[in-house]
């Protein structure tokens, strides 16, 4: 036990090891960022095909294909506070930092002007960028604390919404902060709560790589690499120009397929029940859901307000008989559940 304890207090110590490493490229980091990159494009287009309704609704929002985007963001997340440490340990690059988060919080920015244009009614106000972008900031503060210090604090970033949730955090200009209790609508939300928890992982195991010294080797690797890792490598280095065009250029080609070969047109109620399931299932099992997303659809079918309700013509959040149906059914389905 002394020899352990003796080791932890080793890593938590203020050592300068990163000094006796070569600034520059990380091939298996750049790979490793690329491979996200592939990862993350092949979950939007699934996501493009839905949307076209080429997959049934919901489809992206619930099961694995939920389990998968939660694993991308994480790893691009944790890619990100480890390469903090690579480029700014021990010693801070200010303008070099800086110049990389005015991209970052630019092209964030980009992606919220763009998508509110697109999408007004779910647009992306704080998504993967928005959390890398906040992520940097706070990553600086733990870039010399204690490697344990910044592990304790990954936990608790990860816990912190199961016991901190508040309905102070339902206003609208606190939703980045992760902790309301009422989940906003958007096409990628990725609040700093619980999401800094893999970003300061990142901080921690990329501290202990530099004082294990893993990472003194050379830094381009060999020239003669197999053209696929090639391509994951050079994706990696310009990670950001990447993930800015290839989500437009997947939509656009899954538009112009829709042009000439039309999915067939859903049964809207199967697509309204499938959206409600996986809006449920973001804070309730999934027998609830079920059990509520079926009464309330059919009991408004039964009462024939299905048609204009799903025409926009009447209000769910307004409209008193949306509102008695969907109480009864809550009170049922948690009777069942």
């Amino acid at each position: 036990m002394a020899t352990t304890n003796a080791s932890i207090e080793s890593v938590a110590d203020d050592v300068q090891p990163a000094a006796n490493v070569r600034r520059g490229r990380i091939v298996a980091i750049d790979a490793l960022r690329g491979a996200a990159l592939i990862a993350m494009a092949s979950y939007h287009f699934a996501w493009d095909l839905e949307f076209f309704g080429y997959v049934d609704g919901g489809t992206t929002g619930a099961g694995l294909w939920k389990l998968y985007a939660r694993a991308i963001a994480s790893s691009f997340l944790f890619l990100a506070g480890f390469s903090l440490v690579l480029g700014h340990y021990p010693t801070l690059r200010v303008r070099s930092f800086a110049i990389r988060f005015a991209k970052i919080a630019g092209a964030a920015l980009v992606i919220t002007i763009a998508t509110w244009l697109a999408f007004p009614d779910s647009f992306i106000f704080f998504g993967i960028l928005h959390s890398i972008a906040a992520a940097s900031l706070i990553g600086l503060l733990f870039l010399r604390l204690p490697v344990v210090v910044t592990l304790l604090a990954a936990v608790a970033a990860f816990l912190a919404p199961n016991y901190l949730r508040s309905a102070v955090f339902d206003s609208p200009a606190l939703w980045w902060v992760g902790l309301s209790e009422t989940l906003p609508r958007s096409n990628d939300y990725v609040p700093l709560l619980p999401w800094l928890a893999p970003f300061l992982t990142g901080v921690a195991m990329a501290r202990i790589a530099v004082f294990r010294q893993w990472l003194k080797r050379p830094l381009d690797g060999d020239d003669r690499q197999p053209r696929w890792k090639v391509a994951l490598i050079f994706g990696g280095r310009h990670s950001l120009a990447v993930y800015l065009l290839h989500q437009p250029l997947l939509i656009g080609l899954v538009y112009l397929f829709s042009l000439g070969f039309p999915a067939a047109k859903p049964d809207p109620v199967s697509v309204r029940r499938a959206e409600c399931v996986a809006t449920c299932r973001q804070q309730d099992p999934q027998g609830f859901c079920t059990a509520f997303c079926d009464c309330t659809l059919n009991k408004m079918l039964e009462e024939n307000l299905f048609t204009a309700w799903n025409a926009g013509q009447i209000d769910g959040m307004t409209d008193e008989r949306i509102g008695r149906i969907a109480g009864q059914c809550t009170a049922d389905a948690g009777a069942k559940n």
